[in-house]
């Protein structure tokens, strides 16, 4: 071996031990932070955060050399932010299933209150400071203000300064539950807030339908979650009245158990057929089934003849959500637009709601979809985009009714009233919600 391609095989193991080391100090300190969130009071965990985090000084309790479990291995800002980060949310995910919401707040306000103008003579802690400083004015410190703001206040009282994207925070929770780029207790825990600001405004959802139709019912306990008045209880009563032979989960089991060991060809003609089967303003929608169908031809044609099994349907069906939303995670789909340039975002949202009656496992992918829309659509003025917005209410209406923890009925209270056209008469019929499981709290 030669001196020069010694030397390099020399620096890559020091830099290969540099590594390893920095990654056996992490996973120290994660651990160390485990162990006392669990067993200590959240008094106590504030100090030793401070202590290490902040102050940067090594814990008293370690019993260990100095620097075991402070973060004196940092040697670039990259790696102290994703350290602090998952620092925090490892003590975030504790506190937030103890129930401990106001020390989570103290933990996000000691990092933010810190003085960060007063220097030290180490200039290594003078640098922490600052990278310090940069975290609690960047996004990431905004995402763990969002994990606390939801105690303070109902994510659906929206203040009067707050951005409209705001009220479909549960849907770009989903997409940092399932971003790799992120820690794993960061991820739990936009995964554990999403699913509560849904099940709230499942429950609220309920709620307000039993108040808005019953007199003895108190007018000011249950407001309506949505922004589209009382309009929404007409909304849901649409969407309810597909039950019983015809109900949108019963032709999805038969087309499910139809289309058993058919092959992709095949069974590219039959989903096209099975999404707009019944949908309404066929003529509207023809445009579209042509082009999806011609998208879907065109996919993957080399696996025609293969007999289709779980894997392929649920590729299929994120391949359609795509088509549906977005191609790219970073602009409207062609066929989104067209959708609801039609003036009737129902339709697209059933369209949607047919795929993952099929294929549970695609839902995932159809909210990371929603939002990449609600990103891509953030830089406008709410005035600008009303008609998404509508579109985003809707599908949280029909989604929460097709939730599989609550049911709704449509009941026939009075006789239907003459009409000059065979269309139902809504307004001769009740929802009643019921909830299968407590799941709210």
């Amino acid at each position: 071996m030669t001196t020069n391609s010694l030397q390099g095989h020399q620096d890559i193991v020091k830099c290969n031990s540099k590594q390893i080391n920095r990654q056996i100090a992490q996973e120290r300190l994660y651990s160390f932070l485990v162990a006392i969130v669990q067993t200590c009071p959240p008094e106590e965990v504030l100090q030793e955060f401070k202590r290490l985090l902040i102050d940067f000084i090594d814990s008293e309790n370690s019993g260990e050399i100095a620097g075991t479990y402070g973060i004196y291995f940092v040697n670039n800002e990259q790696d102290f932010l994703h350290t602090i980060k998952r620092c925090c949310y490892i003590i975030i995910n504790n506190w937030e299933s103890k129930r401990n919401y106001k020390y989570i707040q103290e933990l996000l306000s000691l990092i933010a209150t810190h003085q960060f103008w007063i220097k030290t003579t180490n200039p290594k802690i003078n640098l922490y400071k600052s990278w310090l400083e940069n975290f609690v004015n960047s996004d990431d410190y905004e995402e763990l203000k969002s994990f606390t703001s939801k105690h303070e206040k109902s994510a659906y009282k929206q203040q009067s300064n707050s951005h409209w994207t705001n009220r479909y925070t549960s849907y770009l929770l989903v997409a940092q539950s399932f971003d790799t780029k992120r820690s794993k207790e960061q991820q739990e825990a936009a995964k554990k807030l999403s699913k509560q600001m849904k099940d709230k405004f499942k429950f609220e959802l309920a709620m307000y339908i039993a108040r808005s139709q019953s007199a003895a019912s108190s007018s000011t306990r249950y407001k309506n979650p949505s922004i589209l008045g009382d309009h929404v209880l007409r909304l849901i009563k649409m969407i309810v009245v597909k039950k019983g032979v015809f109900s949108y989960e019963n032709i999805a089991h038969i087309f499910i158990k139809q289309t058993q060991n058919q092959n992709l060809y095949t069974f590219k003609q039959s989903i096209e057929k099975y999404l707009f089967y019944t949908v309404e303003k066929q003529e509207l929608v023809s445009n579209v089934k042509q082009q999806l169908a011609d998208k879907l031809s065109a996919w993957r044609t080399e696996y025609n003849e293969e007999v289709i099994n779980n894997n392929f349907i649920l590729r299929i069906c994120n391949r359609v959500i795509d088509y549906l939303t977005t191609e790219t995670g970073e602009e409207p789909s062609q066929l989104f637009v067209l959708l609801l340039s039609q003036g009737n975002p129902l339709t697209l949202v059933i369209v949607l709601l047919k795929i993952i009656l099929i294929c549970k496992n695609a839902r995932s992918h159809l909210e990371i979809r929603i939002a990449h829309l609600i990103n891509y659509y953030e830089k406008y003025p709410e005035s600008e985009c009303k008609w998404f917005i509508h579109f985003l209410e809707v599908f949280n209406i029909t989604f929460a009714i097709y939730a599989e923890n609550i049911e709704y009925n449509l009941i026939k209270m009075e006789k239907d009233r003459p009409a000059c056209n065979s269309q139902l008469n809504l307004d001769a019929y009740r929802v009643f919600s019921q909830l299968k499981t407590n799941s709210y709290k």
